[in-house]
């Protein structure tokens, strides 16, 4: 089970709602209670949601950094679907439509269709099992622990296509949050904390990539040094924590 765990660093370390976040640690008590139990097809049923969860955080990102090419890659879905995918307040919403169009959405991160296909299989057999079809397909430890391996090798692939995303994600924040006076929080921590880990569900992984942003990318910007002192601080609290 200890390897199972692994998810847990590429999932927020903040939610908007007390909902989401009770949310996530129902998922993460179903899938404890019913591995430790045995029941391992119901432990990868939670499994199979708190990636999925995942993968919604993951497209927020997209839609928060990339807003034209996500409106752009809403085109082929139900009109009725479209609105709501793009005027959404919660990455949740995501789960309106079927898990395999979602995954269509990977496209702006690069994702080729062989990659996508790869990870539909995963959604594929989340619905074999969760049908009445009288086979148990996780019937041992070992039969989940190899899926839970995949799994966390597709979540790893998906998180290196992503890292352009947090990336811009993170080089915005320095240029709009550098100077105290005209940001929406004077202290430097409370600043990080809100508006870009929690306003953009950041994870751990997200986090370190943030931590490796290269800032010679931005070194002729004239705020340059305070940018220098607030990614310092950045690191100097989040690096702890790894």
């Amino acid at each position: 089970m200890e390897e199972s765990f692994e998810l847990g660093n590429y999932l927020p370390l903040s939610f908007k709602t007390l909902t989401e976040q009770e949310y996530l640690a129902f998922l993460w008590d179903a899938f404890e209670s019913n591995y430790s139990k045995g029941n391992y097809q119901f432990a990868f049923l939670a499994y199979h949601m708190l990636t999925m969860s995942f993968v919604y955080f993951n497209i927020w990102q997209i839609r928060q950094a990339r807003p034209d090419d996500f409106e752009k890659g809403l085109i082929g879905f139900k009109g009725e679907d479209e609105k709501s995918l793009w005027s959404t307040t919660s990455p949740f919403v995501f789960s309106k439509v079927s898990e395999s169009s979602v995954l269509r959405l990977l496209k702006l991160i690069n994702c080729d269709n062989s990659k996508i296909g790869t990870y539909a299989k995963l959604v594929k057999d989340r619905n074999d099992i969760a049908h009445s079809n009288g086979n148990i397909f996780f019937s041992t430890q070992a039969a989940l622990d190899t899926k839970i391996t995949e799994i966390l090798r597709v979540v790893d692939e998906i998180q290196s296509y992503s890292k352009p995303i947090i990336e811009q994600i993170y080089r915005e924040f320095l240029l709009q949050s550098n100077d105290p006076e005209e940001r929406e929080y004077s202290d430097t921590i409370d600043q990080i904390r809100e508006v870009l880990i929690h306003e953009n569900y950041l994870s751990q992984k997200d986090i370190d990539i943030c931590i490796g942003f290269d800032l010679s990318i931005i070194a002729d910007c004239p705020e340059i040094e305070s940018i220098r002192m607030l990614h310092e601080a950045f690191t100097l609290k989040y690096t702890m924590q790894v």
